[in-house]
């Protein structure tokens, strides 16, 4: 029988359920030292937030087959040293989404009619009515921005209360947000549209800082803003700043920057509510993530795939040799899209051609799925979870495989929104060979400039001379075209960032149509 061993505390209903796949142990506040001379006795490992699970311990763990955690997030485990153990990572993400949901809507009720500052008020001696004047919800605009787990079931409970939602969620199909009765728009419609705006995306490169000063001007001076998501989503200075101001009406924070947020400035605004990253904390919560994760370790143990693995089961080794390049040129190919031609995704095609339609292609569709979507999401998306990931924003998978059609021996092509983009390992080196019409030979890594324009004298040299003013180097140049003075193609491969107001003049030269900054792969990293 496998043996589990339990190392934080866990709801009863989540250790009945191990308890019926295995001989469960359950031990508290273990050091490193301690976890090492214990864990080669066992199969799985059961943690929550507490227990820090490091590549020593999952190097001791001789029998270790899974690791599981109570709650989200996965910070407290060393995932790639398990993954290089071939030891599944699971977690239980979607325990606690109504508990931070309804969270959500109850910093809407108390930034509406000031419920904390009146209780504060009344538990002084004061009975100031007057002073807390609030504000109905009925009839007014929610703005969500993410429109995933969480903010899914914010849209559903602000329906119910009779308010109008529309959300900003760049990865999300229209088809999906129609479930919900949501309108998309963009980021700047939302802000200056919204009564409310609450804010349930993770906090990745892409969202770092997302509500800043501009982005705070732009809503009205009467509006209310929530963050329950992660601290570093809003800038907390600009926020002070509005607070203080009168710019914004009020906000309410459940997460920070820096936690607990100590001399915050923010913490001493009469207009701004705060709570201690309490948003999964109840009850109910608490013993669903148990038994979630509970049920995902259960399943390892058992030899079959959990729903919710962060990261991904070893392929036999010669099979891996032969497929991972080619999963590394499909999520090149996949961000090159994305970076390119941008827009929602509901439908993601894959073609496999020649020697590569013999193989497991998971991995690559994997791949491509991470290149879309992993600039949007702070999840670990692999070949176990990816399909249930596209599926969850509404993304349909079409994959097909054929006997060669081109010169090469081997062929990815993906298709999104009338685009396609094309590639090959050439010497083993990865290469984007075709983009729509356009043949090219592109290396996917670095810092590209991509434009369309007409096919003229001038276009091209304009483009290099005002880089040169910026002193942005050209390191490599193609150009192709479908026809004679017709449509282009121009790729530069650059060796400096392009800024914004420089990509703004670029894309003001005479015939060009369309000119995108592209950045991939290590070396745009610097």
């Amino acid at each position: 029988m496998p043996r589990i061993l339990v190392a934080d505390p866990l709801a009863e209903d989540g250790l009945e359920r191990l308890r019926r796949a295995g001989e469960v142990t359950v031990v508290s506040k273990l050091g490193e030292a301690e976890l090492i001379r214990r864990i080669p006795d066992f199969d799985a490992l059961v943690v929550r937030s507490e227990t820090r699970v490091t590549a020593p311990i999952i190097e001791a763990g001789s029998k270790l087959r899974v690791v599981g955690r109570a709650g989200v997030g996965v910070d407290n485990i060393d995932v790639d040293a398990a993954t290089r153990k071939g030891i599944l990572v699971v977690n239980a993400p979607r325990g606690n989404i109504v508990a931070a949901a309804e969270h959500a809507i109850a910093l809407l009720f108390s930034l509406a009619r000031w419920v904390p500052q009146a209780d504060a008020s009344v538990k002084r001696g004061e009975w100031t009515r007057a002073k807390f004047i609030g504000t109905e919800i009925r009839g007014k605009t929610l703005g969500v921005i993410g429109l995933g787990n969480v903010g899914s079931e914010v849209a559903k409970r602000a329906h119910g209360l009779e308010m109008d939602v529309v959300a900003y969620d760049p990865v999300v199909s229209i088809e999906r947000a129609e479930l919900f009765n949501v309108a998309l728009i963009g980021l700047p419609e939302l802000l200056e549209q919204a009564d409310f705006v609450t804010v349930h995306v993770p906090l990745v490169d892409s969202n770092r800082n997302l509500i800043g000063a501009p982005e705070l001007a732009r809503m009205k001076p009467t509006a209310r803003l929530i963050n329950t998501a992660r601290g570093g989503i809003v800038d907390e200075a600009a926020l002070c700043a509005a607070l203080q101001s009168g710019r914004l009406a009020a906000a309410a924070a459940d997460v920070f920057e820096v936690e607990p947020p100590g001399e915050n400035p923010l913490l001493a605004l009469p207009n701004f509510i705060a709570t201690p990253h309490i948003g999964a904390s109840t009850l109910e919560a608490q013993v669903s993530v148990a038994f979630d994760v509970a049920e995902e370790v259960a399943a390892v143990l058992a030899g079959d795939l959990p729903r919710f693995a962060v990261n991904a089961p070893a392929l036999p080794p010669e099979e891996l040799a032969y497929v991972r390049p080619f999963a590394e040129l499909t999520e090149r190919l996949a961000a090159l899209h994305g970076q390119l031609f941008g827009g929602r995704v509901s439908v993601l095609e894959l073609d496999f051609e020649g020697e590569l339609a013999d193989h497991d292609v998971n991995l690559l569709v994997a791949a491509a799925i991470k290149g879309l979507v992993q600039p949007f999401t702070e999840d670990r998306i692999n070949a176990v979870n990816a399909r249930l990931i596209a599926s969850n924003r509404g993304i349909k998978l079409v994959e097909r495989r054929s006997r060669s059609h081109s010169s090469y021996a081997s062929l990815v092509t993906l298709r999104m929104q009338g685009h396609e983009i094309a590639g090959t390992l050439l010497m083993g080196e990865p290469r984007a060979v075709r983009i729509d019409s356009f043949r090219v030979d592109l290396v996917p890594e670095g810092r590209f400039l991509v434009s369309r324009h007409e096919d003229r004298p001038g276009v091209v040299g304009m483009v290099g001379s005002i880089l040169g003013e910026h002193d942005v180097n050209i390191a490599s140049m193609q150009v192709g075209r479908d026809a004679p003075r017709g449509n282009a193609m121009m790729i530069l491969a650059v060796d400096d960032r392009v800024a914004p107001d420089l990509l703004t003049r670029l894309r003001e030269v005479g015939g060009m149509s369309d000119l995108r900054y592209v950045e991939l792969g290590n070396n745009s990293d610097g």
